[in-house]
């Protein structure tokens, strides 16, 4: 499979927003309820762009099947050295490794910007999530019991954390 893996352009938004809204609507991935704008999807690009945060795209073929990003963790100065991720794949890309190459360059990109941490919230039903961030390093630091609801049912949120510095 020919993957390329790079930063997002204003040409992804429409692909982007087709992604996200799918998680949105069929999956406990994100807990919004309401798909998204096209409007709304630019604003945050934008706001990303602005505040030097990556957006990358997976593309095969000249199609963008997934994308990711990172932002601070929590709005407050003392975060500033850790950030949260986000990754999703179109439904048909999942389990091919697209995830894994965003990841990864995710990682990367984290360890050059000088971030100590980086930090995953993941639905506690999503054991594949869970399990594919283990295999990347990251280890469960907590559990919040009922924290979100979505589908007509309370959700529990796992986080897990990757502490950046090299051995």
């Amino acid at each position: 499979m020919d993957l390329i893996i790079r930063s997002a352009a204003p040409k992804d938004l429409p692909s982007l927003l087709e992604i996200i809204n799918h998680a949105i609507l069929n999956t406990t991935a994100i807990y919004d309820y309401e798909p998204r704008t096209l409007d709304e999807q630019r604003e945050w690009f934008e706001k990303m762009f602005n505040d030097g945060m990556p957006v990358i795209v997976a593309e095969r073929e000249g199609k963008v099947i997934g994308y990711g990003s990172y932002n601070i963790f929590r709005p407050k100065i003392g975060y500033k050295f850790s950030v949260e991720h986000s990754i999703y794949l179109d439904e048909k890309s999942r389990g091919l490794g697209v995830g894994g190459k965003l990841l990864g360059s995710l990682i990367q990109r984290a360890r050059e910007s000088g971030l100590h941490s980086m930090i995953a919230g993941i639905d506690a039903a999503n054991r594949g999530s869970i399990e594919f961030h283990k295999k990347y390093g990251f280890v469960e630091k907590g559990y919040l019991k009922e924290v979100a609801y979505k589908f007509d049912q309370w959700l529990d949120l796992v986080f897990m954390q990757l502490l950046l510095e090299e051995d």
